[in-house]
């Protein structure tokens, strides 16, 4: 399904990057609702509310928050939250970045479900893990739909379960 409904952009977001584009299979229905459904399967019970990374994380964690009557948490670039917040600089495959997370969205000891679509080089989804640490929060799990196999994420969260449903 995920072969068959999502999309290659070559050369994206920069030269040399093969682009796996998952927005066609957010806009299908059933698409939806089995990535949502298989994405958090394995950690049922184990979280309170569920951290999406912005964008594309946020997509599968609203849907998974409804799914799964808990909250959401939105992880954020930098500079578009309005409050206090806690800040985490991190690298990537193509670049570096910041994530912020609001400083009283959570209560401390909260468990947390960290959803995305791709694991890459762990560096987002690392910076999400140490944001929510600072915060308090108990990670229950990181569920994504992606995982770049070759670019050794899943060792920098070694720590943590992680949940891929597809390696590429």
């Amino acid at each position: 399904m995920l072969d068959r409904l999502s999309e290659i952009v070559p050369d994206y977001p920069s030269e040399g990057i093969s682009f796996k584009d998952l927005t066609p299979v957010f806009a299908d229905a059933q698409g939806l609702r089995r990535i949502v459904d298989e994405v958090i399967a394995p950690f049922a019970g184990t979280f309170d509310v569920i951290a999406g990374l912005e964008a594309r994380g946020f997509v599968l964690a609203a849907a998974a928050a409804y799914a799964t009557g808990t909250g959401m948490i939105t992880i954020r670039k930098a500079g578009k939250l309005p409050r206090a917040v806690h800040r985490d600089e991190y690298t990537l495959e193509y670049g570096t970045g910041v994530l912020e997370i609001h400083r009283d969205d959570i209560a401390p000891g909260t468990r947390v479900l960290i959803l995305d679509d791709v694991l890459a080089t762990g560096g987002t989804v690392g910076s999400a893990v140490r944001l929510l640490e600072i915060a308090g929060a108990k990670i229950a799990g990181i569920g994504v739909v992606l995982e770049l196999d070759e670019l050794g994420g899943r060792k920098k969260l070694a720590e943590h379960k992680v949940h891929s449903l597809q390696l590429v």
